[in-house]
């Protein structure tokens, strides 16, 4: 049964693809757009979301199938991709426990997403070609989390790489929307060139690329440099796909696509990609104490430095880019600790109330436009600025925001405060008796390190806590910003649009029960430990040592945990309950916060720029004109040649024609009998 609906999963997406983008094709009225009065095609509506929503239902029956019965890793394999002497890849697809758990995440949340993206497009006039993308951009992100090996993840890897790009700069009339698109892209190449030098020594050293042989073969070589050099190699492809310092600048631009694909996104699949492949090359990383130390450290530092930069954000998008950055970060803080069932389960959380958040900010961004619109106004409908009091009309995107905002805060007993507060107990733990502890790191033993990973994580919650009720104050409370004309037309989305924000919202209230048991003191081994543990779980006890918390030391951590959480919600809220005209009106833009330390235009300067005035300067204006040049006289010395010879050939003379002719015959003749 595994064997004949696995293939069902990628089967879909890509056929949902193929529909829609003929559509598309068939209905285009200029460059790449379609004719605005039949936008929203009826099949389109069908097909678009259709196909996922039956992926999700082949992934429901391959989990209850697995449940029932499962012995091991099924491997599927559909032929050779490359027979090249001593090495042989197969296209095949590996379903386990953790890519099990992947494919639902990426399938149901990617259902919801794509219901909400009805309402949402349903005026736009790409809406076929939007829903090609989206059905493209899930069926890579499935072979990315099937794939029985690192070529074949590679494939996936790369094709949400392009899904990407094309929706980031879905609207590229738009030289902004653009330009973010191509920033993603490029920036996505450096880490991936970290993914393909680690598997050029995966190979030379083990002379396997299949997770089964090359894990087995490396699990033997823990602590050797080279099993430490593909770690390293391999966190870089990871830090690029998840953004990491310093590779993260790539996704907060990636707001210039539409709302429902930030979401999908940040939320569920394409920036998880690199806490996936911590997880599943486990045993490299638990073989690896140095690299997997410095995953932690960098998560930390990522976490802090996107979480200190949201406090200025006035787009509401921007502040849940930089949010998603800072919570990635606390993703590796968890496998670089080697809890990766943590790091999976913050993962997984993380996709239920951050895909709340954005569609609940696209609910908001869909009725401030169409208010805009009505009063014939040009105002940014994505401003913070702007909004204020907005329960009064959207009361069910309001509560379902303020229940994410209180998830992400990590107040109890929603999602985030389980899974997020269990990688920072993980931390503590490992802090006492681990290989990582013992392992040195700049000069600084590990047990330093741990503890400072633990502070940063403690003041991020602090910092998450204020950023996140700050937007939600902004946005959703106190006074209304829009305006008289723009407030009687201000009204809640849609029911398609809704209804997913609702069961998000339903899932954000229970999902963090999944893996409960495992922070309580009488409690057994959580679920999701339990089914990860033929996975990671021999990799993770590698790390752990036998650093364990006592159930005082665990207590104490959520009571900090929580308030922490209350604390940064309780600021937050007396100061924006009734901000000034000073506080909802200032340009903070000039900020170094707001302008997020000058990062990008440090970039611009340093990298940018330098690059464009090679490929200006030298390249175009010297090497490109220089060949032009030698070609340009090679060809015109021809040229010249070819039209004197001719000239005189060909000057009219009869005579001159036959004498030509009869030595031309009497040279064929004497060539044929020479021969």
């Amino acid at each position: 049964m595994i064997a004949a609906l696995l293939p069902l999963l990628i089967f879909l997406p890509l056929l949902g693809f193929v529909v829609n983008g003929a559509i598309a094709l068939t209905r285009r009225t200029g460059v790449g757009e379609a004719a605005p009065s039949t936008a929203r095609h009826p099949l389109v509506s069908v097909v678009g979301p259709g196909a996922i929503i039956a992926a999700f239902g082949v992934a429901v029956a391959l989990f209850m199938r697995m449940r029932v019965a499962f012995a091991g890793p099924v491997i599927i394999t559909f032929g050779q991709w490359m027979p090249v002497g001593n090495l042989s890849i197969d296209w095949s697809f590996q379903l386990d426990q953790l890519s099990m758990l992947m494919v639902l995440v990426i399938t149901g949340v990617g259902s919801l997403i794509h219901l909400f993206s009805i309402g949402y497009m349903q005026d736009d006039p790409g809406y076929a070609r939007y829903f090609a993308y989206l059905n493209l951009f899930v069926a890579f992100m499935l072979v990315l989390v099937l794939g029985g090996s690192y070529p074949v993840m590679f494939v996936g890897w790369e094709g949400v790489g392009l899904a990407s790009y094309l929706l980031i700069g879905f609207w590229f009339s738009d030289q902004a929307n653009a330009e973010a698109g191509k920033k993603a892209f490029v920036v996505n190449r450096i880490g991936d060139f970290g993914f393909l030098v680690a598997m050029l020594l995966i190979w030379v050293t083990t002379q396997k690329l299949d997770y089964l042989g090359a894990h087995a073969v490396l699990g033997g070589m823990a602590g050797s440099s080279v099993v430490l050099a593909i770690a390293l190699f391999l966190f870089l492809g990871c830090a690029g796909k998840s953004a990491q310092v310093p590779l993260y600048i790539w996704l907060p631009d990636a707001m210039a696509g539409p709302t429902p694909v930030s979401a999908l996104i940040h939320a569920a699949t394409m920036v998880t990609a690199g806490v996936y492949l911590v997880a599943r090359a486990a045993p490299i990383f638990s073989g690896a104490p140095e690299a997997s130390l410095l995953i932690a450290v960098i998560g930390a530092l990522t976490a802090l430095f996107a979480a200190t930069i949201a406090l200025r954000q006035w787009d509401i998008k921007k502040v849940l880019a930089y949010s998603t950055v800072s919570q990635l970060g606390y993703m590796f803080v968890g496998g670089g600790a080697g809890a990766y069932t943590a790091g999976v389960f913050h993962l997984v959380t993380h996709a239920f109330f951050k895909a709340l958040l954005f569609l609940g900010a696209g609910s908001v961004i869909h009725a401030m436009h169409h208010a805009y619109h009505h009063a014939h106004r040009h105002d940014d409908p994505q401003d913070l600025r702007n909004m204020g009091g907005l329960v009064r009309f959207m009361p069910a995107t309001a509560g379902a925001m303020t229940l994410a905002t209180l998830a992400i805060a990590g107040i109890p007993p929603l999602a985030g405060f389980f899974s997020k507060d269990e990688i920072l107990a993980s931390v503590v733990a490992r802090a006492q008796g681990s290989p990582l502890a013992t392992t040195s790191l700049l000069g600084m033993p590990g047990t330093t390190w741990l503890y400072g990973v633990y502070a940063l994580g403690v003041v991020t919650a602090l910092l998450t806590a204020i950023y996140m009720t700050r937007m939600l104050m902004l946005a959703f409370y106190g006074e209304n910003r829009t305006g008289e004309a723009e407030r009687r037309v201000l009204h809640e989305a849609p029911a398609v649009m809704t209804a997913p924000v609702l069961v998000l919202a339903a899932l954000t209230l229970i999902g963090g029960w999944l893996n409960l048991p495992a922070l309580l003191p009488w409690g057994p081994v959580g679920i999701l430990e339990r089914w990860l543990a033929p996975v990671t779980g021999t990799s993770a006890a590698r790390l752990a040592g036998t650093g364990h918390l006592d159930h005082d030391t665990e207590l104490l951590l959520l009571g900090i945990a929580t308030g922490v959480a209350v604390l940064g919600i309780g600021m937050s809220v007396a100061w924006y309950r009734r901000p000034r005209e000073d506080k909802a009106h200032s340009p903070e833009e000039t900020s170094l916060l707001a302008r997020a330390y000058g990062v990008d235009a440090v970039v611009q300067a340093v990298v940018v720029r330098p690059v464009h005035a090679l490929a200006d300067r030298v390249l175009a204006r010297g090497v490109d004109r220089g060949v032009d040049r030698i070609f340009n006289a090679g060809g015109a010395v021809l040229t010249r040649t070819a039209a004197l010879v001719g000239t005189k050939l060909q000057d009219g003379d009869a005579g001159k024609y036959a004498w030509l002719l009869v030595a031309g015959a009497v040279a064929l003749i004497a060539a044929l009998t020479l021969s």
